[in-house]
């Protein structure tokens, strides 16, 4: 199945052109007001969607992909000096074998995953996942907040004096883009323009790139994200130089996600279907060492390329003080009692907790 491809070119000029625009049904033309339409529902059906966005180049992916790989080929001892584990990870490095996914820890997911047809069966890890990940807030932070350890000051790692700069112009193009798809949704889904926009303001979102050691790990069926959701809004990637990420649709159909060169995935996440009463579900989605992954290897070791697989991923979120709750006409939804009233914060807390990023106070 190929995923829908958006362009987000005619919402931008859109936006452009009307400004002062709120969103209401009549000022937006009919052949916009359609693609808003499939974008939620490609959301609410797939979980996940494709965009073009001109604001994103594949060069700026490439530059940012570049700092990455010469970051994660640094000794773990120089990696492990960004670790803050007193701050539940959510600055600076996370080292391999430290993120616990989902399935191994939630007996709910196991059982609905225990459902699934033979060939659309995760590859169920087996303990925590092998790979790095690092942390980097993207926009403004709350001047007073309950959740101040969502919402830290930034780690630089030495001898990197291009890293600010790289990582907040692709983490910002990346926002931007998450903000103009949350926009066309909530018009899709009948909601005002800024419905979800207005809740995201000041949100911790955070560019959060894996480094995976191919060298080390490459061998075929190897778990390096195993089967889960993202607690977040919505997650946005940029195309990685090593295949393995596979999502699963709503039906429950496994799909080996293929990310065109210039386009962006974008995937739901929990908060998502929290303001919707589950009428978007966080898509579930693993990334693991395919027969595709050991080409792309075999090809990067002939080119003399770097054997770290880096994901270009960034986790859009409510702002922590915000409240989560199904919004507009999905409060009515018969499903909304299964999403009680909470902090974005509050909820963030208890999900890192579950797979092992909630770390102790020091």
């Amino acid at each position: 199945m190929e995923l829908l491809v958006v362009d987000l070119h005619q919402y931008l000029e859109f936006i452009s052109n009307k400004s002062s625009v709120n969103g209401d049904s009549d000022i937006i033309d009919v052949e916009l007001k359609n693609l808003c339409f499939e974008v939620s529902k490609t959301l609410r059906e797939t979980g996940a969607l494709l965009v073009k966005d001109p604001r994103c180049s594949a060069q700026d992916n490439d530059r940012f992909l570049d700092m990455m790989e010469n970051y994660f080929e640094k000794p773990d001892e120089f990696k492990c000096l960004q670790q803050r584990s007193h701050l539940h990870y959510q600055v600076g490095a996370t080292p391999e074998g430290v993120e616990v996914p989902r399935s191994l820890v939630d007996e709910e997911m196991r059982q609905k995953l225990r459902k699934l047809p033979e060939e659309s069966q995760p590859s169920l890890p087996v303990g925590p996942d092998p790979k790095w990940r690092y942390m980097w807030r993207i926009g403004p932070r709350p001047s007073n907040t309950r959740f101040q350890e969502l919402n830290s000051e930034p780690v630089i790692p030495e001898g990197f004096p291009e890293w600010k700069e790289t990582m907040d112009s692709w983490g910002y193009k990346m926002v931007s883009s998450i903000e103009a798809v949350a926009e066309m949704a909530a018009i899709g889904f009948g909601l005002e323009r800024d419905a979800f926009t207005s809740l995201m303001q000041k949100g911790p979102h955070l560019l959060a790139p894996t480094g995976s050691n191919l060298q080390r790990y490459g061998q075929l069926g190897t778990v390096f994200a195993g089967y889960h959701y993202d607690l977040n809004f919505l997650t946005i990637h940029g195309r990685s130089r090593f295949p393995g990420l596979n999502i699963w649709l709503r039906n429950g159909q496994k799909v080996e996600v293929k990310v065109p060169v210039g386009c962006l995935l974008i995937q739901t996440g929990k908060q998502l279907e929290w303001l919707t009463a589950g009428e978007c579900l966080a898509g579930m989605h693993e990334v693991v060492v395919t027969n595709r992954t050991i080409d792309a290897i075999e090809s990067a070791k002939q080119q003399g390329r770097s054997l770290w697989r880096v994901s270009s991923t960034l986790f859009a979120h409510i702002a922590s003080d915000s409240m989560l709750k199904p919004l507009g006409h999905f409060a009515s939804s018969p499903l909304a009692a299964n999403y009680p009233p909470m902090c974005a914060g509050e909820f963030v807390e208890q999900e890192l907790a579950v797979i092992n990023l909630k770390g102790s106070k020091e």
